[in-house]
């Protein structure tokens, strides 16, 4: 282990079938206001919400309903959201849905009170809150993000081409979140394995980084091969409990903030992804999964020893008689068969990237500097068209 770290993750969180049976006595804990954030209405259409406000209104509680939050978010419904908590003098946000609801919620959270422009404060300049933040709790319902354990809001600007998240201090991480896997039943196959793979890339930004012995990444090593076997199981069959629920807990694991304890990560998948994002409005999973193969194919080669050892350790490929290089391509390669197994995307184009806005999206491409090599417009623009 190198570097030096605290951990604390102040969320509790209530797993398994029963899981939400626990809602009513958080609920004492908060004031007499909520705020209940939702998307498109499928939580109406499975009967998680009447189950959520028959507690609600068992603890007493005056609902404000804030329904409509889109796949992914926007500062406009930011500025909405967090309009409607002020004036309702909002004691509780409870985000009921898959990781962009949550984000949407913490982003409202930390919004509401906040004298300033948001979007430019906590987005652009990724200032911290000097406000009141009001309490979230999450219920999940499509497992992906790793929101409901962690800080991060991601909020789009689609007015400037711009999808940038902000990981908030602890303060904002949700007080609770209910886990339920069979919540997560009815979700559509393409956002199911869009989710899993979202998962994938968590753990993969946070592996691939740093050359040193690290004790995390031998756990990132047991919770990819725990995915790629259970995701096999829920492809063929999305009600198996036992998959769902091993993959539901994998991705808290992948994005609470314990994979980073000692390391940073890479995080430029998510940056290339979040950039066509801005631009398309295609589903998150699916951006990462197009530019995945082309991006750890040319990054490979600064850091060969660590995609050898994911190949050998994660997917079981023998190193007899064989270079880095050469087990380094096959572990990419048997990553690339598992993906196309799942159905994910595996180009671009099909997400709506093309010659005339390549440029754009390439523009709106944050470049970190904490990988395995640090990108130029050149590279992410030849990553982006090796993608299409």
């Amino acid at each position: 282990m190198q570097g030096n770290f605290s951990y604390f993750n102040p969320t509790k969180l209530y797993f398994g079938e029963d899981a939400l049976d626990y809602l009513g006595n958080e609920l004492k804990e908060y004031g007499p206001v909520v705020q209940l954030c939702y998307g498109g209405g499928s939580i109406k259409q499975n009967g998680i919400y009447d189950a959520v406000v028959g507690a609600l209104k068992a603890a007493g509680k005056t609902v404000v309903e804030d329904a409509g939050v889109m796949p992914n978010p926007t500062v406009e419904k930011l500025y909405e959201g967090a309009k409607m908590a002020r004036e309702n003098n909002v004691d509780l946000i409870l985000a009921v849905g898959g990781g962009s609801t949550i984000d949407y919620a913490k982003g409202v959270s930390c919004s509401a009170w906040c004298d300033e422009d948001p979007w430019q404060k906590y987005y652009i300049e990724q200032q911290e809150a000097s406000c009141r933040v009001i309490p979230v709790g999450a219920i999940l319902t499509m497992v992906g993000t790793g929101s409901e354990m962690n800080g991060g809001s991601v909020i789009t600007n689609r007015s400037v081409g711009l999808k940038i998240g902000k990981v908030f201090g602890p303060y904002a991480f949700p007080k609770f979140t209910v886990l339920n896997p069979k919540f997560t039943f009815t979700v559509p196959q393409y956002q199911m394995v869009a989710g899993f793979f979202d998962i994938m890339s968590h753990i993969m930004e946070q592996y691939f980084q740093g050359k040193g012995d690290y004790t995390t990444d031998y756990i990132a090593e047991g919770l990819m091969r725990s995915l790629i076997h259970s995701s096999r199981i829920a492809v063929k069959n999305p009600h198996d409990y036992e998959a769902r629920s091993n993959i539901m807990w994998t991705a808290t694991w992948a994005l609470n903030t314990l994979l980073k304890c000692g390391k940073g990560g890479d995080w430029m998948v998510h940056m290339i992804g979040q950039a066509i994002g801005a631009h398309t409005d295609a589903t998150h999973g699916m951006t990462l999964a197009a530019v995945s193969i082309p991006y750890y194919r040319f990054v490979s080669q600064f850091g060969l020893q660590k995609f050898a050892r994911f190949a050998e350790n994660v997917w079981g490929i023998s190193t007899d008689e064989k270079t880095a290089r050469q087990v380094a391509d096959e572990g990419l390669n048997a990553l690339e068969a598992w993906m196309k197994e799942l159905g994910l995307v595996m180009h671009s184009a099909e997400l709506g990237v093309n010659e005339n806005n390549i440029e754009a999206i390439a523009d709106s491409t944050l470049i970190f500097d904490s990988g395995y090599h640090k990108l130029s417009r050149e590279e992410v623009i030849d990553i982006l068209r090796r993608s299409m």
